[in-house]
């Protein structure tokens, strides 16, 4: 049942959130693209904002990544890299983002040849300073491209543990969805040093990636994972163990991964008792944000008891201290609770 706008909104900016599943470089507002190709003199990138538009307008999932790729090749130095984390961060805290979790390419930096210290050194005075501005802690996901091979990986996590802070939680596999077998010693190498394992799986593949991702990387949390509806076994076992799935309905629509909005699997998700997560992925490429993504759940049939679970989901699966956990819990309580008596 859909909420009337004004109690929807009142309801959304009420609402504490938290964002696991978002893209630094994909968070990259369009006039700081335009301001960096500028700066950095490159030329083969689009040179005004309606571009951009056009740019961002995706045939299939290979398209998109071919363009964020290119788009991060604007990140050259550690200013830009502190620019951008602080621009997002900024922006997330406007929402009421309270905690999130940032991927980052760190393969596709490294194979540009930046240095891994200049990285990490810009990533953390931008969110250092975006930190200290608002109520919003977040942590660091490094990742590597699936389809850059299982070196890139490696160099992407020898990179983690010799240059990365405390901030970094976690890594990642993403790109193009190739299989996940063949990084499982790298990934156990990771969870071995204290990296969580929040790979990508079932965005564009099926089950059996969910399933690999599982049994091979040791996920403990999986980036989309709608290709698991198909297969009774995996859901269950998703229930079972409770592993989370970090949604991003939008970004879905924008890389043909679904056809429609009629066709996402979230509400089926939700139905299933699976313990599902809200997020927004690469939200100006995907011209949206983490409010817009509840407003859109909203759309799909969610009501405001249903977005709230979304928003205590975010909770459980994020890897925050039990004490915060408690506090943003009961502050989501009190927010529906108050909706609910007005």
């Amino acid at each position: 049942m859909h909420t009337t706008d004004s109690t929807l909104e009142d309801f959304l900016t009420a609402l504490p959130k938290v964002e696991l599943h978002v893209h630094l470089e994909g968070s990259m507002q369009p006039g700081t693209l335009l301001a960096l190709a500028r700066k950095h003199r490159i030329a083969d990138l689009p040179q005004s904002l309606e571009e951009i538009r056009s740019w961002y307008e995706f045939r299939d999932f290979p398209h998109f990544l071919d363009v964020y790729r290119s788009a991060a090749r604007v990140l050259r130095d550690e200013e830009d890299f502190a620019l951008l984390a602080a621009e997002t961060i900024r922006a997330l805290a406007r929402q009421n983002v309270r905690y999130a979790e940032m991927n980052f390419s760190l393969s596709g930096h490294l194979r540009r040849g930046i240095p891994p210290a200049v990285v990490f050194a810009g990533l953390e005075q931008g969110r250092t300073s975006a930190e200290s501005e608002h109520d919003i802690t977040v942590r660091w996901v490094p990742d590597f491209a699936g389809d850059f091979g299982v070196e890139a990986g490696s160099s992407t996590l020898d990179a983690v543990l010799a240059h990365g802070p405390a901030s970094v939680v976690g890594f990642s596999v993403g790109g193009l969805e190739v299989a996940r077998e063949p990084f499982a010693e790298l990934f156990q190498r990771a969870r071995a040093a204290g990296l969580r394992s929040l790979p990508h799986a079932g965005e564009t593949g099926g089950p059996d990636r969910v399933w690999s991702a599982l049994r091979d990387l040791g996920a403990e949390r999986i980036g989309h994972g709608i290709g698991s509806m198909s297969d009774p076994a995996l859901l269950e076992h998703l229930r079972e163990h409770r592993i989370p799935l970090d949604v991003s309905p939008t970004s879905n629509l924008c890389t043909r991964a679904v056809a429609g909005l009629q066709d996402h699997p979230l509400p089926r998700m939700l139905r299933e008792g699976l313990l599902v997560t809200l997020n927004s992925d690469d939200p100006p490429m995907f011209g949206t944000d983490l409010t817009q993504e509840y407003r859109t759940a909203n759309r799909m049939g969610l009501d405001r008891t249903d977005l709230a679970a979304l928003a205590r989901n975010g909770v459980q699966a994020g890897f925050l201290e039990p004490d915060r956990k408690a506090r943003l819990t009961n502050e989501i309580d009190a927010v529906l609770t108050g909706q609910n008596q007005e």
